[in-house]
């Protein structure tokens, strides 16, 4: 990760990417990032097969691939994660059991009439959603969009939660709401006490 101003020109991926064609026992994964306006960058380089258990600041430049050891990974992207990327990562981290997402921008296709593939969190037991725009939750509260396999613990914001559910009213959001064992509200210390029926198993 390097800042804007160190940087005398902004290499592509593939300029990164041809300094490893000496690499040829290992194929050499490489991802290139820059954030205007944050002013910085970043690369992420591997070497496949990938071996570690988690995987920081994944963007919309997210190559794809089977990365089965991974079971923590967090997104950020000052551009929006559509429904398609969160399908390639589901694809790609089928073990994934913890997820956090940092990201303000709206998603440009967000209707709810819209039929979309509903994407299945087989493992997923943790999601902390920091510093996001509201698509994001209904992202992963949408039983139109996500299919929540397990009991989770949810991080988000109280005023965010009482939106994205309607005032704990919405019907496509109950389902998934449901699956909410544990939940950190970070501007509340607990769920108001008229509002827990919509969290059944909430602990």
């Amino acid at each position: 990760m390097v800042t804007y101003d160190k940087l005398n020109y902004f290499p592509s991926n593939e300029d990164i990417h041809h300094t490893f064609t000496n690499f040829k026992d290992n194929q050499v994964i490489s991802c290139v990032d820059y954030f205007p306006k944050s002013k910085y960058g970043q690369c992420h380089i591997y070497s496949c097969p990938y071996t570690l258990t988690d995987y920081e600041n994944i963007t919309n430049n997210f190559p794809g691939g089977l990365l089965n050891t991974v079971q923590e990974i967090d997104l950020f992207d000052e551009r929006p994660f559509e429904h398609e990327f969160f399908i390639k990562i589901c694809q790609s981290f089928p073990f994934l059991k913890e997820l956090t997402i940092i990201n303000s921008e709206q998603q440009k296709s967000n209707n709810e009439n819209q039929i979309y593939s509903i994407i299945n969190y087989t493992h997923l037991t943790k999601l902390h959603l920091l510093h996001v725009h509201d698509d994001y939750a209904e992202q992963f509260l949408l039983d139109t969009k996500t299919y929540l396999h397990n009991y989770i613990q949810l991080s988000i914001h109280y005023d965010q939660l009482q939106r994205v559910t309607q005032n704990f009213t919405r019907n496509t959001t109950r389902y998934n709401s449901s699956k909410v064992k544990q939940l950190y509200l970070y501007d509340l210390e607990q769920l108001p006490e008229q509002y827990k029926h919509y969290f059944p198993y909430l602990k």
